[in-house]
């Protein structure tokens, strides 16, 4: 009798645990995912602040993250590195919203030596802005510092080389210089899209990943984002909802950004399994 009454408690406090380990499963599951679409609202928060500040900034990181998921769907990426991409296009410039920066982004005239040291300070200014985000997204701050590094190794802030530098920066890098040929600056005229190919082809091995600009410059990619580029000229933007009047949505750290037009390319399938063929 006396065994059969200990075995019964042993089994109450095993059952008991069990509950106990469960619930504190789903709390940690809810708070978790409470804190996520804290990050994702975070990351749109700071969306909307480049648009407020600087409609022209935002407006190009906007044709940037469409031309880089056209070179991740030619890639065959995966859903999770499109996600990747697009955010680091997205946020790469996010540096430059920096009052020691600002005026002399929107300068008209050429930049100097000073200027151009101060722009260069950029990448690593984004990061530090994106650094607390890092355990929800730890590949975007790391993205973002690293979009001016070039394949040769004399780019900056670390002066990367190669296959170092990671994947969302070297995309993102190309679709970043594709937006500055063809829409200019302030400083720059654009020049069309013929001419921003022959400055992409000739950048192959130096500045540019030499498997992504053969990628990019196939005819099929290429006509891609020469339409893309077509449909992105300024016209107004879709409002899909707004979670700022209560609207609730599911966001996970993939969170899909609203910017996108109905007519953009979806973003597509994996480029590890590109580049190992």
């Amino acid at each position: 009798m006396d065994l059969a009454y200990r075995s019964c408690v042993r089994s109450s406090i095993a059952l008991a645990a069990g509950f106990a380990t469960g619930g504190l499963y789903v709390l940690e599951r809810r708070r978790r995912d409470t804190a996520e679409r804290f990050a994702a609202a975070g990351l749109e928060a700071l969306l909307n602040a480049i648009d407020a500040n600087d409609a022209r900034t935002g407006a190009h990181v906007r044709r940037v993250a469409a031309y880089a998921l056209i070179l991740a769907d030619a890639a065959e990426l995966d859903d999770h590195q499109c996600r990747t991409i697009e955010r680091v296009a997205l946020f790469h410039d996010i540096g430059k919203i920096h009052e020691a920066l600002f005026d002399i982004i929107h300068e008209s005239t050429k930049l100097t030596d000073a200027e151009r040291r101060e722009i260069a300070t950029h990448p690593a200014r984004g990061a530090q802005v994106l650094a607390p985000l890092t355990p929800f997204y730890p590949d975007l701050a790391e993205g973002v510092l690293s979009h001016h590094e070039r394949w040769d190794g004399t780019g900056y802030p670390r002066r990367l080389r190669g296959p170092r530098i990671p994947l969302a920066a070297r995309i993102v890098t190309l679709a970043d210089t594709f937006d500055a040929i063809t829409h200019g600056r302030r400083y720059r005229d654009r020049r069309g899209v013929r001419e921003a190919a022959s400055i992409v082809a000739a950048g192959r091995g130096a500045q540019f990943d030499p498997a992504l600009v053969d990628l990019m410059l196939l005819p099929p990619v290429f006509e891609r984002i020469v339409r893309e580029q077509r449909m992105l000229l300024p016209r107004p933007r879709v409002v899909r909802g707004d979670r700022r009047k209560g609207e609730r949505e599911s966001l996970v750290p993939d969170v899909t950004f609203r910017w996108r037009n109905e007519a953009s390319s979806p973003p597509a399938p994996d480029l590890a399994h590109q580049r190992s063929r």
